[in-house]
């Protein structure tokens, strides 16, 4: 009866401020745009209904925070393309990798309780399953510190989950790569604290970690140190999803706009992968940050906002433009694409969430109109030249670029126009700000240039990264 009355007070406090804000939330409706304005062309504006018809995404969730306190929340489309009801804000989606962030917070309030060390070896308390030892951890140790901030040396990106009906492996399989687990094992192939290299597969042991030292599952540890305190009553960390829930569920979707079937994947990876959640319940997360001293200690809440490896601190990616420092995550599981995005002052950010795999440019787009309309640093809108290349020059660029690390790539010219297609991802055309170098409008993909080196041989360079043609 209590967190019913909690959820009707917040609903009723939610609709109020979207009364509040409702030219605001008509501005960025009918705001989304493009990461870059051709010179000289008016500003072209799109909605969100336009653009969930345009990448065939079947819904698009947002909250937006402003002055410190959940300002609105609104949702967009249905559940499922195949005759789903329409969603509303309390309609659930899978966070992915948002998962991590909120995932960490609950192994900080175990720190702070003194039942876990930030810095200490991970095997020290780690009793149901063990990091393999081996020569790289002779003087530096897998630590939770290392761990959520992705420098601990562990392998495995990410994971792909698990389609209804396959079998779901338990943590030690996931783990150790044992069947029924379609991942690797999770080892340590880089002396701890040397790199940072983001490893989902470190969240996992993270999670072990946590479940060994309270006795419990993840999910319910989750709910009784970060979710019921923050009073986000539409997440959480069960997985497969149970059925009481699954009628507020949104389905997943492929990109051409079909459902995945079975609805949705089961992630066993829970504190990396596995939060079901709402953008308003996820605000939440961002003015615990914001505000410190709720959940965790301010100075906990300075550890996270610390930059340490890799841009990153321990459990968000840190940023800062024109002086304004934010935190951010993204994520992607099967058929969903996220994204959370503020300011560490101010009390500014929004979270966005889709059912697609082709929800990343749509949330990007939102994020553009939000923007615009809070007057944010970040996300804005660019504005660059064209111009006309002749179409010998184009053609001499046509062909299969393999970076390394990296993606193939495949470069095409059809109509006059340069076309890129990474890998098996849908093409996207490039416009020429120069003979030589080439933008994506929707910002998607990074800038690419064309060069040829001193054997006479076309070479793509993007994102730091150089190819030479196949």
């Amino acid at each position: 009866m209590w967190l019913q009355r909690v959820a009707s007070g917040l609903v009723l406090a939610l609709t109020l401020a979207a009364q509040n804000a409702t030219p605001r939330i008509e501005r960025v409706e009918k705001g989304l745009r493009l990461a870059v304005a051709i010179q000289g062309q008016p500003l072209s504006t799109m909605t969100i209904g336009d653009r969930l018809r345009h990448y065939k995404v079947a819904a698009a969730s947002v909250a937006v925070v402003d002055g410190g306190k959940l300002e609105w929340a609104k949702a967009y489309g249905v559940t499922s393309a195949a005759g789903g009801a329409p969603v509303t804000p309390d309609t659930l989606f899978q966070a992915a990798s948002i998962s991590k962030p909120v995932a960490a917070m609950v192994a900080l309030r175990l720190v702070e309780q003194g039942k876990l060390s930030l810095d200490e070896d991970v095997n020290l308390k780690l009793r149901s399953w063990r990091v393999p030892v081996n020569d790289l951890q002779a003087t530096e140790k897998v630590t939770l510190r290392r761990i959520l901030n992705h420098s601990a040396g562990l392998t495995v990106h990410g994971f792909r989950g698990y389609a209804a009906g396959e079998p779901v492996p338990s943590l030690a399989e996931l783990l150790d790569g044992k069947k029924p687990a379609n991942s690797a094992p999770v080892r340590v192939d880089i002396t701890p604290g040397t790199r940072w290299r983001y490893a989902g597969g470190g969240y996992e042991v993270m999670q072990q970690l946590v479940e060994d030292v309270t006795g419990k599952p993840f999910p319910q540890v989750a709910r009784e140190l970060v979710l019921d305190p923050l009073k986000m009553t539409h997440s959480t960390y069960e997985q497969p999803l149970p059925a009481r829930l699954a009628s507020t569920a949104a389905t997943a979707h492929k990109p051409d706009g079909s459902p995945v079937k079975g609805n949705w994947h089961t992630y066993p990876e829970i504190a990396a992968a596995g939060l079901w959640t709402t953008p308003s319940d996820l605000a939440q997360v961002i003015l615990a940050i914001q505000k410190g001293g709720s959940i965790l200690k301010p100075d906990t809440v300075r550890l996270m906002l610390t930059r340490l490896s890799g841009d990153y601190g321990l459990g968000f990616s840190l940023g800062e433009k024109d002086g304004a420092k934010s935190f951010s995550h993204g994520g992607a599981n099967e058929g969903f694409r996220c994204m959370l995005f503020a300011y560490v002052e101010g009390g500014r950010g929004a979270v966005v969430m889709t059912n697609s795999d082709s929800g990343s440019a749509l949330a990007t787009e939102i994020f553009r109109a939000i923007a615009a309309e809070y007057g944010w640093p970040d996300y804005q809108q660019q504005t660059k030249s064209v111009v006309k290349v002749d179409p010998s020059v184009l053609a001499s660029y046509a062909g299969k670029y393999q970076f390394s690390p990296g993606p193939l790539v495949t470069v095409a010219v059809e109509d006059g126009r340069l076309f890129v297609q990474p890998a098996a991802d849908p093409k996207t055309e490039m416009v020429p700000e120069a003979a030589d170098a080439f933008f994506d409008p929707q910002g998607m993909l990074p800038n690419l240039r064309f060069a040829r080196n001193a054997a006479g041989e076309v070479e793509l360079s993007g994102a730091g990264q150089t190819a030479k043609r196949q």
